[in-house]
């Protein structure tokens, strides 16, 4: 089971909610960099892929522990966009 999962298994994120991250890795820094849409705060960084799905489940379980979020927005998904 790696490490994601094993946050989860401890029962890092309270209640077990699911949120989906976008992640993406920084160009200046090389940092991976995560944040969830529309959950305000929800974002966090890391230097391997790990890292940031740790330090995101630390950020989202303290952020709940001040009671279920009021979500600016819903992801959707992702859609390739075909230009010229």
């Amino acid at each position: 089971m790696g490490t994601w999962d094993a946050e989860f298994e401890r029962g890092r994120v309270m209640d077990m909610n699911s949120y989906t991250a976008v992640i993406e890795r920084c160009a200046e820094t090389g940092l991976f960099v995560g944040y969830v849409p529309g959950f305000p705060g929800a974002h966090a960084q890391g230097d391997t892929l790990d890292e940031l799905k740790h330090h995101l489940v630390e950020v989202i379980t303290m952020l709940l522990e001040e009671g279920e979020p009021q979500l600016e927005s819903e992801f959707i998904g992702t859609h390739p966009v075909q230009v010229g």
